[in-house]
């Protein structure tokens, strides 16, 4: 799965486009590398986001191509 829909689909980003533009603006490091957009994302991968001050950093738990609002959680797990 790619990157950016990724981050949409496990709501770690609200929006496709947003989490697309933040990959364009080499905010987001998987695996301590920066990444685009289309990065096919593999469970394990741990995923650094800078939004401004903020990071968010979380590691791949597993891959769906769609997640309720109870699951998108579980597809991730938060490291700081």
């Amino acid at each position: 799965m790619r990157l950016d829909k990724y981050l949409k689909v496990s709501r770690l980003i609200k929006r496709r486009t947003i989490a697309n533009e933040l990959c364009d603006a080499k905010h987001v490091n998987v695996n301590g590398k920066v990444a685009r957009a289309s990065y096919d994302v593999k469970e394990g991968d741990i995923i650094e986001i800078k939004m401004g001050t903020n990071l968010i950093k979380a590691q791949v738990v597993s891959i769906a191509p769609h997640a309720t609002k109870t699951d998108a959680s579980l597809m991730y797990k938060m490291l700081s």
